[in-house]
């Protein structure tokens, strides 16, 4: 690794942001990481951390440090945050340089540890920056090694290497907190962690989207887009989750549940022995069998509550146990429910769980 002083005096701007964060559709089809998380959006999560995050040294492992929101947050809340260091990375793009001239051919890191009196409001001396022989990958040795000496990794990981990266920082028994599309719960990788509870979501983001500013060159064909004033381009996310196996500061909620249960309005599956529960807030409270639930439900799910049991990717049995094909829609593993007709519904991903208080 080779160090020198980054000397530029140009300001970095409060909106500039360099983590990759995580579009399902974009990302896995186009294989397009670059989204960038908005500051607020970090200060809204980390909040509920800072117990765990004292005496830490923190590794931002897919942001560059010139620009990543997620060093910015941390230097300046430092003292605040009481931690030990944080580290950040970025990912080299071969050939090309930044808008400052800079040869994006190496990966870039640089460690804060609160001496210097320097923030990156105004980056201008004070922080070393150190480049990779490598391009920085976070596979890389030379960024292993740097995860190495962490205590917690924080960033937004790229979407389309999402199940790698987390089964990265598991298998180096790091405390993590990650942004990613909620439905990565699902992954065969990620699923058992969630029911035996090792990972669950996080606390900040619990419905609807979140805005991200994207490069130059990436098309604005979401639904909702937007250029500002300044002619940064923003696109908004829906799905968008926390990934966490850190303690929070505060306790966790019990659900409130006020159905009541009856079979005329919570019919059985065909292909496996569980009621049908629309939405989290139908929970009944008198029922003690197996419920499938949809995945949202994990946005509120407190384990002092309720059991995992599995998912209906692995629990569902074959339609073809139970009726002719070609009256049901085929696919992957999936509940059905039946119609009025001969027919049968399948469903969207369901967690099959139990009340552990009845």
């Amino acid at each position: 690794m080779s160090s020198r002083i980054y000397q530029d005096s140009n300001k970095v701007k409060e909106d500039t942001i360099s983590s990759r964060v995580l579009d399902f559709k974009s990302a896995k089809l186009a294989k397009k990481d670059e989204f960038y998380t908005q500051l607020e959006d970090i200060h809204a999560e980390i909040k509920h951390y800072s117990k765990s995050l004292e005496g830490k040294v923190v590794y931002l492992n897919c942001d560059d440090p010139r620009y990543s929101n997620f060093f910015r947050y941390f230097v300046d809340n430092f003292s605040k945050l009481k931690i030990k260091s944080v580290i950040a990375s970025g990912y080299a793009i071969n050939g090309k340089n930044d808008e400052l001239g800079n040869s994006l051919n190496s990966g870039i890191w640089a460690e804060y540890n609160g001496i210097s009196e320097d923030n990156l409001s105004n980056l201008t001396g004070g922080i070393s920056l150190n480049f990779f022989n490598g391009d920085g990958d976070f596979r890389s040795k030379e960024s292993l090694e740097l995860l190495e000496r962490a205590d917690v990794i924080i960033t937004n990981p790229p979407f389309s290497l999402f199940r790698e990266y987390v089964s990265q920082v598991i298998e180096n028994k790091k405390e993590f907190l990650v942004l990613g599309n909620m439905n990565a719960l699902t992954y065969k990788e990620v699923f058992p962690l969630f029911k035996d509870n090792l990972v669950r979501y996080g606390r900040s983001i619990r419905s609807g989207d979140r805005e991200f500013e994207v490069p130059y060159d990436y098309p604005l064909d979401a639904a909702i887009t937007r250029i500002d004033e300044n002619g940064a381009r923003f696109i908004r996310v829906k799905g968008v989750r926390w990934f966490t196996n850190m303690s929070i500061d505060e306790e966790l909620e019990y659900i409130p549940l006020v159905r009541s249960f009856s079979k005329d309005l919570y019919p059985t599956y065909v292909n496996f022995p569980a009621i049908e529960v629309g939405k989290t807030s139908d929970i009944p409270y008198d029922y003690d069998g197996l419920m499938g639930v949809p995945i949202s439900f994990m946005d509120r799910y407190n384990p002092q509550q309720f059991e995992i049991i599995g998912s209906s990717k692995t629990l569902a049995k074959p339609m073809s146990e139970f009726t002719p094909v070609g009256t049901y829609q085929s696919g992957g593993p999936r509940f059905y429910l039946k119609n009025e007709d001969i027919s049968f519904r399948r469903l969207y991903e369901r967690i099959v769980i139990r009340n552990r208080l009845l």
